[in-house]
């Protein structure tokens, strides 16, 4: 699944084909993806001018002045910007086409094979975007100043829960998905095991870093790229290449020698070295 670093990774490669330009067109291929589509998106949007473009975890966020358009790339779906008239392909399901370019209009597609995707509408009418159900629930932003370590610190002293999951779970730390946890915890010399309660605050400090570090690193190498994720523009991300521990198990730790262990946690699969994470 796209995380954080994918989904900036997107939203800086639409945003010069997107922020204020105009709709001229939505065109809905099926009924929707996880969620329906709201079938009033072409008249909602057509005519309508984009103000700027944003992300809050793993969402896109395109922003008009009567409402934000709010899109999720699931489990295996992408953005392209293509020409208008490119042929489409199989579960190409959503365009937003858009004029006002030096090459005239230009069509932002969505694909998305197993339509865990989604597009949704929240209007200003609707109240403020941060109450909106996909977002009121979710943590501080990891590259914003509002994360440190003493933030991480405090909200887990009653946390018994496993640190890894405790960061997949988004209401403290948002888009700390299941790679770049285990490549902070091994950073920050944490096992993932170990229970949020019982972790210093000097040792959330070094998590905090660790945190922020990867997730930039990531981003200026495109994010990651193992099964369905590729950019804007086509190309895969290439952060995948410089794993400590995410799917290396058996594989010698680049720190110790010692094999890279696998287990799983809440279903999803934690890639650790036991002595360099203690």
């Amino acid at each position: 699944m796209p995380e954080l670093p994918e989904v900036e990774v997107t939203r800086r490669g639409v945003a010069p084909h997107l922020e204020d330009r105009v709709v001229e067109d939505v065109v809905l291929r099926r009924e929707g993806l996880r969620w329906p589509f709201p079938p009033e998106l072409p008249a909602l949007l057509a005519g309508r001018r984009i103000l700027s473009t944003g992300r809050r975890g793993k969402y896109l966020l395109i922003h008009f002045e009567h409402g934000v358009l709010i899109v999720h790339l699931g489990m295996s779906g992408h953005l392209r910007v293509l020409p208008e008239g490119t042929p489409l392909k199989t579960h190409d399901h959503f365009d937003l086409i858009v004029s006002g370019g030096p090459d005239g209009r230009q069509v932002l597609r969505l694909h998305d094979p197993r339509r865990f995707g989604a597009v949704l509408w929240h209007g200003h009418d609707d109240g403020e975007l941060h109450q909106h159900v996909l977002l009121r629930a979710l943590g501080v932003e990891p590259l914003e100043d509002g994360f440190s370590g003493a933030l991480l610190h405090r909200e887990t002293r009653k946390r018994s829960a496993p640190i890894k999951q405790v960061l997949l779970s988004g209401d403290i730390v948002v888009g700390v998905g299941n790679i770049y946890a285990c490549e902070s915890l091994f950073r920050a010399g944490i096992n993932p095991k170990t229970a949020a309660s019982r972790i210093s605050r000097a040792r959330y400090d070094k998590l905090a870093e660790a945190i922020r570090d990867i997730l930039a690193a990531a981003i200026v190498q495109g994010g990651s790229t193992l099964r369905d994720f590729i950019a804007v523009n086509g190309q895969s991300g290439y952060f995948q290449q410089t794993y400590f521990v995410y799917d290396r198990a058996g594989v010698p730790c680049r720190n110790c020698g010692t094999p890279v262990r696998q287990i799983k946690q809440g279903q999803r699969s934690t890639f650790y070295c036991a002595v360099c994470q203690r």
